[in-house]
Formats: structure tokens, sequence, C-alpha cells
């Protein structure tokens, strides 16, 4: 079980190193247009990839817990990294989305790989007029 741990560890990091590293490629691209939409453009996308790559790490977490380390020690221990990760998770969805979780009913908005917000065109994310 510690290979499936260590697995789910390595995928983890490899998406933060991966999304920021596209999420970089990305904001590049749309810099020769408009620097505000690259910037806004990257804030998201690495803001994404440290979400991902947050949820990754705590099933790692969960399952070393769980298989491994059958302590007291070890679950407090989870419980405190899981509360860490969860908050970190709360405020990047925040940053990323502009409102609370509670609110996005109310305007509209769902989690930051949600499809309920309106999508922006290529043309807008770019800095462009919309279509």
């Amino acid at each position: 079980m510690e290979r499936v741990v260590n697995g789910f560890e390595i995928a983890g990091v490899a998406i933060l190193v991966i999304g920021s590293v596209l999420a970089f490629v990305r904001a590049a691209v749309i810099l020769r247009r408009s620097a505000s939409a690259a910037y806004q453009r990257l804030r998201q996308d690495v803001g994404r990839a440290i979400l991902l790559g947050l949820e990754i790490l705590i099933i790692a977490d969960i399952v070393q817990t769980v298989t491994v380390e059958q302590t007291i020690q070890s679950a407090v221990t989870l419980g405190l990294i899981v509360l860490v990760r969860m908050f970190l998770s709360f405020a990047l969805a925040i940053e990323l989305e502009g409102t609370l979780p509670w609110r996005r009913a109310s305007t509209g908005r769902t989690s930051a790989a949600g499809s309920a917000e309106p999508r922006q065109t290529e043309a807008e994310e770019q800095g462009g007029p919309p279509n």
C-alpha cells in the first residue's frame, strides 16, 4: 500500500508542477494581447492546479493513515493536515471565484471547475471584444 500512497503523492506533485507550467505558458500566449487578461487567466489556472493537486495529496494522506499507519497519532496528524488543506482549498476557491461558496447560487456561479458560470469566448479570454 505504500506504493499506492507514493503514487498518489507523485500524481499530486505532478499536477501542481505541470498545471502551473501550463498556466504560465497559456498566460504567456495571452500576454501578447492583454496583460490584465493574462494575469487573470494565470491566477485562475494556477489556482485550479493547486486545488486539484491538494485534493490528490489529501487522498494520499487518507490512504496512508487508513492502510499503512494505523495509530492515533497518525489519525490526529491526518485530521490536522486535512483541515489545513481544506482551509487552503476553501480560500483558493473564494479567490478564484470572488464569492463565498454559499453565495454562488445567488450570483449564478458554481465551483472553479463548474459550468454554470458563463464561459468566456476565446476572444474575451485573450482580452478582445466578445463575439
